[in-house]
């Protein structure tokens, strides 16, 4: 299985602590996590050519990976000393 960029540990290298805490103690966060890493997953595919997709459809993906990013750097904030 080939590494998908971008993902939550590339993602915020130095909160690895962090996220192991919210993965086990944040319902919420896991939720997060899944739709973050389908979502990017998704966007991957359509990078790579392996999965057709209007412009549209890929900013739109994009986007939402974004405001996951957001999401989960708040709850990092939250939980980092």
């Amino acid at each position: 299985m080939s590494h998908t960029p971008h993902d939550l540990h590339s993602e915020f290298p130095d909160a690895t602590e962090a996220l192991r805490t919210l993965k086990t103690d944040n319902e919420h966060f896991g939720k997060l996590a899944a739709q973050y890493h389908e979502v990017n997953r998704e966007i991957h595919r359509i990078d790579s050519g392996i999965e057709p997709a209007s412009d549209d459809r890929t900013e739109e993906l994009k986007k939402e990976r974004l405001s996951i990013l957001d999401q989960v750097a708040v709850m990092i904030k939250d939980v980092t000393p």
